[in-house]
């Protein structure tokens, strides 16, 4: 940051005492966007996260405590946003509206605020305010347009290493973000039980043997995939490009994805196409849009490609991109079985890295390249990264490359090596019961820690 943003100072403080505990992923200078079920009359609305409390930022509004002209088409769309259920309309506005309207309601969350403002002010901080653990959390934004990328290296080595153990990254790689077009009906919020999918899938048959044919039945190979995503807005029109230079003037925030991913499908069925069953069963996005304000402090450079590696072609090129345009997060993968459960032991972490500083591809690129063709990005769409792995066993993003044990001498793969949990249990993939956890955050000395909460789902049947 060249001009030091006020709303990141590490002094400010909240009147809600939980937004000033050092651990929290919520203190006043995140307050990510939400969707939430009011309690009591049972509608959808749009609020902030602070500390363990959600404000309604509808109720706000109708209490004119957001400034705002009422006689401008802007002020006009701002009071949509705020009566909205989700995020679309707010994302629609664009950069500019959602940063003032952040630093008003950082105001008002202030410390000192709540005294000030007379009774009903008081009044409305009272009724606005809930406890995030007694509200129905719901998908931030209507997704109606959904597509994941394949931007990790490491991931990208790893996996086609499994395949291709002479070419691991096909000659496109380093050329072009790769991605498909995932399925927005199967999105949910954490929290939503994932049920485990059916489709075909075909054993390996052994040299010399008859060709077997496929089964259907269930998955036996669910896995997770760790992902960050990118909620957007305001988009562009059909046959339109958006170039790098304003890209991230159409993303609201970024959120935890996890894109579940049904291996054994996937393995029969992607030839030649590509995703279909083993991927559009479940998405899972966390409940909070943290806005790229609230990240700037966090930002790092762009991947820093080896000599010897195409430079992007010139549609996908940027000094601002190469300073800043990567994020530095923390981001980690916990299971619980069932049993851990009914012991208590708690989550058992399967991978922890700061590998999304390393993407070979930043989101700025991702969607330059997404839109290059003129497709038309609608208020709400969401991008997601694919996989994040880092280059050791302890950093990779989903089982199939943490149990993943490599080669022996003679080029055949070794055995998987299954993951060993506190209660004698051992996953190779997913098992029915299990819950997956993500989390990341953000810290560097000098702000405040910036968290994205959880993104969580339990597997059944």
């Amino acid at each position: 940051m060249t001009t030091p943003d006020p709303t990141l100072s590490p002094s400010l403080r909240s009147w809600v005492e939980s937004a000033n505990d050092p651990a929290t992923d919520f203190p006043i200078q995140n307050l990510p966007f939400c969707s939430f079920e009011h309690p009591e009359e049972e509608y959808a609305c749009l609020g902030v996260r602070i500390g363990d409390s959600i404000l309604d930022l509808g109720l706000l509004h109708e209490a004119d405590l957001i400034e705002h002209d009422h006689e401008s088409e802007e002020g006009a769309g701002l009071c949509h946003a705020l009566e909205a259920p989700s995020v679309n309309e707010l994302a629609f506005l664009g950069r500019g509206a959602v940063r003032e309207l952040r630093t008003q309601v950082q105001k008002f969350l202030l410390e000192g605020a709540a005294h000030t403002g007379g009774q009903k002010s008081r009044r409305i901080r009272e009724k606005a305010l809930f406890k995030a653990a007694d509200v129905q959390l719901l998908p931030p934004a209507m997704v109606m347009n959904y597509t994941d990328f394949y931007a990790s290296i490491h991931h990208a080595t790893t996996v086609g290493s499994m395949f291709r153990p002479d070419n691991a990254l096909l000659p496109n790689y380093k050329y072009v973000p790769i991605g498909y077009h995932g399925r927005a009906s199967s999105i949910v919020v954490s929290g939503t039980p994932v049920k485990r999918p059916r489709g075909q899938m075909k054993k390996d048959d052994a040299p010399g043997e008859p060709i077997s044919p496929p089964t259907f039945g269930a998955c036996k190979m669910l896995d997770y995939e760790l992902e960050v995503g990118a909620v957007l807005g305001p988009g562009n029109a059909l046959g339109d490009a958006i170039a790098i230079a304003d890209a991230e003037q159409h993303m609201l925030g970024l959120c935890l994805v996890n894109d579940w991913s049904a291996r054994d499908i996937q393995k029969w069925e992607y030839q030649p196409l590509g995703p279909f069953l083993a991927k559009n069963f479940a998405t899972t996005m966390s409940p909070y849009v943290v806005t790229l304000d609230a990240l700037a402090p966090f930002r790092c450079p762009a991947y820093r490609r080896p000599e010897g590696d195409p430079a992007p072609l010139d549609y996908l090129k940027s000094d601002a991109n190469e300073r800043a345009g990567g994020f530095d997060i923390t981001l980690e993968v916990s299971i619980t079985t069932a049993q851990m459960r009914s012991k208590g032991l708690p989550p058992f972490v399967l991978s922890r890295s700061n590998a999304f500083r390393d993407m070979y591809w930043t989101f700025a690129q991702l969607l330059t390249h997404h839109t290059s063709n003129g497709c038309n990005i609608l208020p709400g769409d969401l991008i997601a990264s694919g996989t994040i792995s880092g280059p050791e066993q302890s950093t990779r993003g989903c089982l199939l490359e943490r149990t993943w044990a490599g080669r022996d001498a003679a080029g055949k793969p070794l055995p998987r090596t299954p993951i060993d949990l506190p209660t004698g249990e051992k996953r190779l993939f997913l098992e029915d019961g299990d819950e997956v956890i993500m989390r990341g955050w953000c810290e560097r000395e000098g702000f405040r820690r910036i968290g994205f909460g959880e993104c969580r789902g339990t597997v059944v049947t």
